[in-house]
């Protein structure tokens, strides 16, 4: 993998809601209404605006992305984006897959220098987080080879555990 798409890329522990970045992603559910997990914490943390604005936008289907402001937020935009609910069908990696790409094409219309992505379907939805992880960090280094334009992009995991999956990947492609 190319070293300078790499170093593009880093892998956090921690809290999404408090990082100071252009967007930030939410693992949402399709009403785009909030829910438990990352989509709960993003939502109780930008305020009931974000509730407010979600309910215009009339959902989200598997795969595709919506964007929103990021109110109480730090990130000036939040990127909702539905992951598959994992069932081993071949179809599940395509779909995630699709999530990213969705997300960071969102973010390159809104000029988004600084982006930072969950680990997107791997809560309730159920997706083991080595392949996650796997399609998560070869989709985004794909994306980041041809746009320039997103400086720095964040793999934030709340476990030390999800976290360790990415540092091995990392490790391992590099």
């Amino acid at each position: 993998m190319n070293k300078k798409r790499l170093r593009r890329m880093e892998v956090q522990q921690g809290d999404i809601t408090l990082l100071a970045v252009d967007a930030i992603v939410n693992a949402a559910n399709s009403s785009l209404l909030g829910g438990g997990g990352v989509d709960g914490a993003i939502h109780r943390a930008a305020g009931p605006e974000l509730l407010e604005e979600c309910r215009t936008l009339g959902g989200c289907p598997t795969g595709k992305a919506r964007i929103t402001k990021g109110y109480r937020l730090p990130a000036k935009y939040v990127i909702h984006t539905v992951g598959p609910v994992y069932s081993g069908k071949p179809s599940d990696p395509q779909l995630l897959a699709s999530c990213y790409r969705n997300s960071l094409a969102l973010a390159v219309e809104k000029g988004v220098k600084s982006i930072a992505f969950p680990a997107i379907s791997c809560g309730v939805y159920g997706y083991p987080m080595e392949g996650a992880c796997k399609v998560a960090v070869d989709t985004c280094a794909a994306f980041l080879e041809k746009e320039p334009s997103i400086e720095k992009l964040i793999f934030i995991q709340f476990s030390a555990d999800n976290r360790q999956v990415y540092d091995n990947y990392f490790r391992q492609i590099s």
